[in-house]
């Protein structure tokens, strides 16, 4: 039996929430189950009650609010203990359409791709300020070049994810979840697609994008943590040539003047060259410490997923079994 789970994750979503559900297919091609998951982030409001009013099938609740992406991940784990074999997540506010979920979770089903990223038309669309329709492409060419993957709104959180994916995934960052999901997939060689999705009128305005010079800083802070996070080595020696070449450049500086016999009274030039070519030798040695604890950090996320995944073996048995 094949299970389609579409989870959302809420935040004080009571008044949005009846028409997200309404408009969520219960059927959908390729799945013999579709079931609908709420993930109540510690909401203060009645989203839990909202969401069993109006057809959720099963409602999480965590103890208090814990922000996007580990409401996200709290989701994952809960629909794979629940036996899904592909997962669609989606905003509590109905930004996206219920009708677009067959064409995110197609690609899989026809074996192109583990994750499935929902590309919303943003240049077309009036809701968007022309600066957030310039950030939101500098940003998935940024995320594209770092995850060498070929999504083009990194941004958009209507996606679908196969269980092998899910099992896969763990997210360290806070603020959001979609950036990373993408730089970690194409970390861990994992195939995604986009396809075009679209999106209807805004019902209220965004919580995760304040204002314009916030959602930079965040998105800017996001992006270098997961660089170092993902290709510690890269960054940092990138960082140690840049160093390194400045320290060479002013060092040959003041080999000119001394040769030229007038070395003393260009001694801060040397200076400047020692402290930065020492800081190109401290940003190598902590690239190579830091790839060190990436190497390791990966050891521990395959024993990670080989747990989840004998774990949710064992709970999909049960479900069958149940099924029967």
């Amino acid at each position: 039996m094949s299970k389609l789970i579409i989870q959302i994750p809420c935040f004080d979503e009571a008044a949005t929430l009846s028409s997200t559900l309404r408009d969520l297919p219960r059927e959908v091609e390729g799945f013999d189950a579709v079931e609908v998951l709420v993930v109540d982030d510690g909401s203060e409001d009645d989203t839990c009650a909202a969401a069993l009013a109006h057809g959720a099938d099963h409602v999480l609740r965590l103890p208090y609010h814990q922000g996007l992406a580990p409401a996200f991940m709290a989701g994952l784990h809960e629909a794979l203990r629940l036996g899904a074999d592909v997962i669609v997540n989606t905003d509590a506010d109905n930004q996206y359409r219920g009708a677009d979920v067959p064409k995110l979770t197609r690609p899989i089903l026809v074996g192109q791709a583990l994750i499935v990223v929902g590309a919303r038309p943003i240049a077309k669309s009036a809701h968007f300020k022309a600066s957030n329709k310039l950030l939101q492409r500098l940003g998935s060419w940024v995320v594209r070049i770092a995850s060498k993957t070929t999504v083009a709104d990194a941004s958009s959180g209507f996606r679908a994810i196969h269980r092998e994916a899910a099992l896969r995934l763990f997210m360290h960052t806070f603020y959001t979840y979609t950036l990373e999901m993408i730089i970690q997939a194409g970390k861990k060689g994992i195939p995604v697609v986009s396809v075009p999705v679209e999106i209807n009128p805004p019902t209220r305005p965004s919580r995760l994008v304040s204002s314009t010079a916030q959602y930079v800083l965040r998105s800017i802070e996001a992006i270098l943590r997961l660089l170092i996070l993902y290709r510690p080595l890269r960054f940092f020696m990138a960082l140690a040539a840049v160093s390194g070449s400045a320290a060479l450049m002013i060092g040959l500086r003041y080999l000119y003047f001394f040769l030229l016999g007038s070395g003393a009274g260009h001694l801060q030039s040397l200076l400047v060259s020692v402290v930065l070519s020492t800081a190109a030798v401290l940003f190598a040695v902590v690239g190579v410490l830091a790839d060190l604890i990436a190497a390791n950090r990966v050891l521990l996320e395959e024993i990670r997923y080989h747990q989840l995944r004998l774990r949710s073996a064992s709970d999909l048995c049960k479900l069958r079994e149940n099924w029967r």
